[in-house]
């Protein structure tokens, strides 16, 4: 198997757009992804399509390209591997259909297979299937190889980083990018995290999207992706065996959740991701990723272990090697 190498980053969270710089910005909360510079964003003709998570997935895609200067001609060989959440649609076209679709104060199917449907645009179905998240960005940048999105309030993202790192690692793929992007604080999402009982529990909600570009190049390289393990949900009791893994002298950055997870910042050198940003859900591994291959490279550390902790209750490690 080939070392894989990261050639490139890039996370847009509501510090900013600059993955360089979220290492240093420890103790400030920021949730909301601030207004996108017209440079780095898509069009507004692409914008009406796109939920809001598939907006954040385009700019930080290009801003990954860009990062790991991969030129336009032959990304129809890069794989994209992206988590994904809940759409993130329009609410106004959302309650518009809805609205149409009730009988005798009940949601009815019927109804919403004829006059609901009719009530809303009809590109609105490319903002609700989140599978799309991914796939605007791909159109507009050209990313056509191996693809997938993996639905994710959490570690689900790190079966994204998993398949990308084993096609480049195997030789099935020369290239590819891999992370997430969703929004918790949308008000469907929120909603549902208030139903649940997050909200009671101390959840703070975030945004944001992020994508490590993977290489077997390693010319340039930033890092190393060393090792991906992904356990699916009620798997949190892995928590602990991963911690134990982490040498003192390692970097450990977290994206925890609930108490299982708070066994993770008895480590001394533990960066707590979700203070930064906030439970960015499906966008949270990768965001903690990008802090630590800044935090790499300062020197200061060997290797970088990221424990990923979702609220859909599984775990997950992405260990990260600096370049000698």
């Amino acid at each position: 198997m080939r070392t894989v190498y990261v050639s490139g980053a890039a996370a847009v969270t509501g510090h900013g757009f600059d993955w360089r710089a979220l290492g240093q910005a420890q103790g400030t909360l920021a949730v909301e992804v601030p207004a996108i510079p017209a440079e780095i964003d898509v069009d507004a003709r692409s914008r009406k399509l796109m939920s809001h998570p598939a907006r954040l997935a385009a700019v930080a895609l290009r801003l990954a390209l860009d990062d790991a200067a991969w030129p336009a001609a032959g990304r129809e060989d890069i794989a994209l591997y992206l988590g994904v959440g809940a759409s993130g649609c329009s609410m106004e076209e959302l309650s518009r259909m809805l609205a149409a679709s009730i009988v005798d104060h009940e949601f009815s199917p019927e109804r919403f297979g004829g006059a609901g449907l009719a009530a809303c645009n009809p590109l609105f179905a490319f903002q609700l299937m989140n599978n799309f998240t991914m796939c605007h960005g791909a159109i507009l940048h050209g990313t056509g190889g191996p693809n997938g999105a993996f639905y994710s309030r959490g570690t689900g993202t790190l079966a994204a980083l998993a398949e990308a790192h084993w096609l480049v690692a195997s030789g099935e793929c020369e290239r590819a990018l891999a992370g997430g992007a969703d929004s918790a604080i949308h008000p469907v999402t929120w909603a549902q995290l208030i139903r649940e009982g997050f909200a009671a529990r101390g959840l703070v909600p975030g945004e944001g999207a992020g994508l490590l570009a993977l290489s077997a190049a390693p010319r340039g390289a930033l890092a190393t992706v060393d090792q991906v393990r992904f356990y699916g949900r009620k798997q949190i009791g892995r928590v602990a065996g991963m911690l134990a893994e982490v040498d003192a002298s390692d970097l450990l950055v977290v994206a925890p959740w609930g108490a299982e997870a708070r066994v993770l910042l008895q480590h001394p050198g533990a960066v707590d991701v979700s203070l930064r940003f906030g439970e960015a859900l499906a966008a949270a591994p990768v965001l903690a990723w990008c802090t630590a291959l800044d935090l790499l490279q300062t020197g200061r550390y060997r290797r970088a272990h990221v424990i990923s902790a979702g609220i859909d209750g599984g775990a997950g490690l992405a260990v990260l090697g600096r370049l000698q």
